[in-house]
């Protein structure tokens, strides 16, 4: 006895949904291929550089906000 929802039609249909999405083509790898060696530098150089920014910003918020509860 199945379940109800457990049926063959629906792993035929998640199947289908499976070998689309596989079929599809990896996104990073279109960027990369579009952008020249020195362009592709700079991107990641870039990101690093806003990802370490972010991370500090978050830290100094933090040590500020740590301050300004330990004076209350």
């Amino acid at each position: 006895m199945a379940l109800p929802g457990h049926g063959h039609g629906q792993f035929r249909s998640f199947e289908r949904l499976w070998l689309c999405q596989a079929s599809f083509p990896n996104l990073r790898r279109l960027f990369i291929d579009a952008r020249s060696d020195d362009e592709e530098r700079e991107v990641s150089r870039r990101a690093f550089y806003n990802a370490v920014l972010f991370m500090s910003s978050v830290a100094v918020f933090g040590l500020i906000a740590q301050r300004m509860n330990a004076t209350k």
